[in-house]
């Protein structure tokens, strides 16, 4: 499960889907060679996302995750 804490590392290895989707919102651009490091909490309040934003990011991404399996 995707939580606002997870680390960006772990995100993007255990939910490849997750590279697209971050660097849609422009939180992480990956492909770029932006660091990875920090919790996906960290990168998305870098970026200027509030909570209300950070909870749909996380509830999107999951939501995406289930229809992968």
């Amino acid at each position: 499960m995707i939580t606002a804490d997870i680390e960006i590392e772990d995100l993007v290895r255990q939910y490849p889907f997750s590279v697209r989707y971050l660097m849609e919102k422009g939180i992480r651009c990956i492909a770029c060679g932006e660091p990875v490091w920090g919790s996906l909490r960290d990168a998305a309040t870098e970026k200027g996302y509030d909570a209300n934003q950070l909870a749909q990011f996380v509830n999107e991404m999951n939501t995406l995750a289930e229809a992968r399996s």
